[in-house]
């Protein structure tokens, strides 16, 4: 049976897409930091037509809550076909986890970099997994600062959001290279503007206007959730990996997000912040 993990599994596009997954039968891991959410969604999962459905509780900004879901994943489960980094979130203003990393750093990136890295012995095992991270389209214009990527200068939380996910391309790119000849594949996505809870941290002021964006500009969490399953499950994407996908098709990342120095630099510094060896190409 497929086991397909999917994080920020509970609500917007991830329960939306383990929905449309579960039709196609297998084994859905859903996490969550809920248990409450996660009971719930499990149910709406199981009545769409999952073979079976799991739950895992996991705060994925908070690098021991990740290594405990690693470890009862690698556990309960002797083959891992499809990893899905969707979990994350924004942070109008700065802070930072327990950790002490910046929050949309730290929830955006770190969160799927420590899972993935504590996983991949298990997704090669499985042969030909994918593994998919939740971008945006944001990531054009961000930049990456090595000294400082934690913006403890001149933090937005647009700006930390929009690093965030260009870390997300980076680093789908770097395990590409990585993990050539293995038969796992890596890709980042963009779902659309998706009309989700992330928009709830906007300040007070802006909520009105958010609202009305929402309604008429933004598309469904059923139509993001849709790209995601692509990615997932489409069989004519077997053997795609490296890429950025926006609208279910191929398309350049920025300009920094092709850079394969800046790629793997990410990768080492991230190895650094979460406690793991640097893993060479």
């Amino acid at each position: 049976m497929r086991t397909i993990l999917i994080t920020g599994a509970t609500s917007g596009i991830g329960l939306a897409a383990a929905r449309q997954i579960a039709a196609g039968g297998g084994r859905l891991v859903l996490v969550g930091r809920n248990p409450e959410k996660l009971a719930v969604s499990a149910e709406r999962v199981r009545a769409a037509g999952a073979g079976a459905v799991d739950t895992v509780e996991c705060d994925v900004a908070a690098q021991d809550s990740v290594r405990r879901l690693a470890g009862e994943v690698l556990d309960r489960y002797e083959r891992i076909d499809v990893l899905v980094n969707n979990a994350g979130g924004f942070f109008l203003g700065r802070s930072e986890t327990v950790d002490g990393v910046e929050s949309t750093f730290a929830t955006n990136h770190l969160g799927g970099f420590l899972l993935t890295e504590l996983l991949l012995d298990r997704l090669v095992a499985s042969g030909s997994a994918r593994i998919v991270f939740t971008s945006s389209v944001m990531h054009f214009g961000a930049t990456m600062d090595f000294e400082d990527p934690g913006f403890r200068r001149g933090y937005s939380g647009q700006k930390a959001y929009s690093r965030s996910k260009l870390a997300n391309v980076l680093y789908a790119r770097a395990l590409s290279r990585r993990l050539a000849g293995t038969g796992v594949t890596a890709n980042a996505f963009h779902p659309g503007a998706v009309a989700t809870g992330i928009w709830d941290a906007a300040p007070w002021f802006a909520r009105p206007v958010m609202g009305v964006v929402k309604r008429i500009f933004m598309v469904s969490s059923e139509e993001g959730g849709q790209r995601l399953t692509y990615l997932a499950t489409d069989p004519d994407l077997g053997a795609v990996t490296g890429c950025y996908f926006q609208g279910d098709r191929v398309k350049a990342p920025s300009r920094v997000a092709q850079d394969d120095a800046v790629g793997d630099r990410l990768s080492a510094v991230s190895a650094e912040l979460v406690g793991l060896p640097a893993r060479s190409r």
